[in-house]
């Protein structure tokens, strides 16, 4: 006779903010939450290194669709940078590649901060993700093969110096916008003040609109057992699309979205609905005070692109 199937509860759906420790990776920490959540459907809004603690969203359910929402939201960092060693991984994990007796002062610090903040163009770590003719870079690097990576633009908001710690360390705290490689930052900082360097610690505090003030630790989420669609910890599927304007839909139009039709808005009445909405534009269609879809308004019709299931 087979093995009986252990019962499911109700689908859960929704966002679980982990806290997340240093020495794991990030798909690590999904997976153990996945097992708490009945094996739902389980995605993370934006990695984190191992060696990095903090904010690390994890959607379940039906907030797996709204995951892209979520890592294109400004994210927030603090970092420990080490002068005088710069290392192949560009972080603590790595082995030292070169070293310099140059200690930055404050006042040369703080001159070469603002060439790092806006658009800039930015080299990401040999020992990232990112993949080099279909082979991620960090196995190629593993290898010892070499490794070139293209510059690329990313937007940093903010990039403060915090406190000199001691002669070989700095805090520093960051703003910035999707595709940021605090490391590269790190090491492209100590060499615009003449010397080498790599992060000593790094925490994420902040992505999008989830805080590390929401934010639950690993550990204490797996002593609870189990999350629940109850669970106090789990946020609402929406929460991820705080930025998205709202465009209220009446139940007939929900019920068209949720089954992928479009919705024509080209009455005069809706005319105070759609406001000053470009053409183009996406949109979070509530019913109710439900989010019913994620929809783009175009030529005059609501088109859903992901529909979010009540």
């Amino acid at each position: 006779m087979g093995r009986r199937r252990r019962a499911k509860g109700p689908s859960i759906s929704g966002w679980i903010i982990v806290d997340k420790p240093s020495g794991i990776t990030s798909t690590t920490v999904c997976n153990r939450v996945r097992r708490l959540a009945d094996d739902a459907k389980t995605g993370h809004g934006g990695t984190l290194d191992p060696l990095a603690t903090g904010v690390l969203p994890l959607a379940l359910g039906d907030a797996t669709k709204t995951v892209s929402y979520a890592m294109d939201g400004e994210k927030a960092y603090r970092f420990r940078l080490r002068w005088g060693e710069a290392r192949d991984t560009d972080d603590a994990e790595g082995e030292i590649i070169a070293t310099s007796d140059v200690r930055p002062t404050a006042a040369q610090i703080e001159a070469a901060l603002p060439q790092f903040i806006g658009t800039i163009q930015q080299v990401p770590p040999i020992y990232s993700a990112i993949k080099v003719e279909g082979q991620r870079s960090y196995n190629l690097a593993r290898e010892q093969r070499a490794v070139e990576l293209q510059a690329r633009p990313i937007e940093i908001h903010d990039f403060r110096l915090i406190e000199m710690v001691d002669d070989d360390h700095a805090d520093f705290d960051v703003a910035c916008g999707k595709g940021a490689y605090m490391r590269s930052l790190a090491r492209d900082l100590a060499q615009a003040v003449g010397t080498v360097g790599h992060i000593a610690a790094l925490r994420r505090t902040r992505v999008g609109p989830f805080t590390e003030a929401g934010a639950i630790p690993l550990a204490s989420l797996e002593a609870l057992g189990h999350i629940a669609p109850d669970c106090e910890h789990l946020l609402p599927v929406e929460t991820a699309l705080a930025d998205i304007p709202a465009l209220a839909v009446s139940g007939s139009e929900a019920a068209s979205l949720r089954q992928g039709q479009s919705v024509p808005l080209f009455r005069t009445t809706d005319l105070g609905r759609i406001g000053d909405l470009a053409d183009g534009a996406t949109v979070r269609a509530t019913s109710d005070g439900i989010t019913v879809a994620l929809a783009r308004f175009e030529g005059g019709r609501v088109q859903p692109v992901r529909v979010i299931n009540p």
